[in-house]
């Protein structure tokens, strides 16, 4: 059985999930793979203990163990050698532009998002609320209303996916579903991007990332 390293954690304002971790969670669910969650305890990420960094060399999350003992890590590396693997329920395109597309947009999906502006936003949500930055959540907003929301508004404007069918390159989304559902950030200004959020989080997949879900309901998968 396939094993997902990830940090997961209830609070009182729902459960919050890894980003990068919740890419690969719901290609491991659009697989309808077995695995199982390894949760780890957040602090370990500071700390970045042996044992970590012999599985993640940057001692970050996710990596996938596989069956042999062997460690991948990186949630696109994952997320590519997943579909690789297990070419059933196909998430790629074959013709090499519009695969190049697929990789170009899943790009800038993380550049823009999961590493750009999200963190800034998804970040105090592990905090108290009274020790939350909130002026640095504000400016995460405000960098996806100046440039990732933008973009992605523009490339879904005869799509309901970022590449016409669900792909490799939708998976970030997901996570950005699951923080925008967490903070309520208003989309007013981009109604295709609010529907495709929704068209995501309606995704069997979803349920696997959402903060309604609890960790005892979104272990993994037999």
């Amino acid at each position: 059985m396939l094993i997902l390293a990830t940090t997961e954690r209830e609070y009182p304002w729902g459960t919050l999930r890894s980003t990068h971790a919740s890419k690969v969670k719901v290609i491991l669910e659009e697989k309808e793979l077995a695995y199982r969650v390894e949760r780890l305890n957040p602090g370990d990420l500071w700390k970045k203990p042996p044992e970590l960094l012999a599985k993640h060399p940057l001692g970050k999350v996710p990596y996938l163990l596989l069956q042999n003992g062997a460690s991948i890590f990186d949630s696109t590396v994952i997320n590519e050698y997943l579909e690789d693997r297990y070419p059933h329920n196909a998430l790629k395109p074959n013709r090499d532009w519009e695969l190049a597309q697929m990789r170009m947009q899943e790009t800038f999906a993380d550049e823009a998002f999961l590493v750009g502006d999200l963190p800034k936003i998804w970040m105090p949500y592990w905090s108290k609320p009274e020790s939350r930055d909130e002026a640095m959540m504000e400016a995460g907003r405000e960098g996806l209303r100046r440039r990732g929301l933008p973009y992605l508004e523009s490339q879904l404007a005869s799509h309901d996916y970022v590449c016409g069918d669900f792909s490799l390159a939708d998976a970030p989304y997901m996570a950005v579903a699951m923080v925008l559902e967490v903070d309520g950030m208003a989309l007013t200004d981009f109604p295709a991007c609010a529907a495709y959020f929704d068209r995501l989080r309606s995704r069997p997949s979803y349920r696997s990332i959402s903060p309604k879900t609890s960790l005892e309901a979104s272990e993994g998968r037999n």
